[in-house]
């Protein structure tokens, strides 16, 4: 269970701000919406190859 501690000093909106901050970095969100509705194999291998295209494309966009 992923949880922050509130300080003293410290208001509501930082300490959610902060575990916003702490989820997005360890990828809960990203795995939940993964997970969220089933992918079949052929959608998954679409998807991976897609990613990969875009990030050739913008990496050779940078370069030139």
């Amino acid at each position: 269970m992923t949880g922050v501690r509130v300080r003293d000093d410290e208001s509501f909106e930082k300490a959610l701000r902060r575990f916003n901050k702490f989820c997005e970095k360890t990828g809960i969100l990203s795995d939940i919406k993964k997970h969220q509705h089933f992918e079949k194999p052929s959608e998954r291998r679409k998807r991976k190859s897609n990613a990969a295209k875009r990030k050739l494309r913008k990496a050779q966009q940078s370069e030139g």
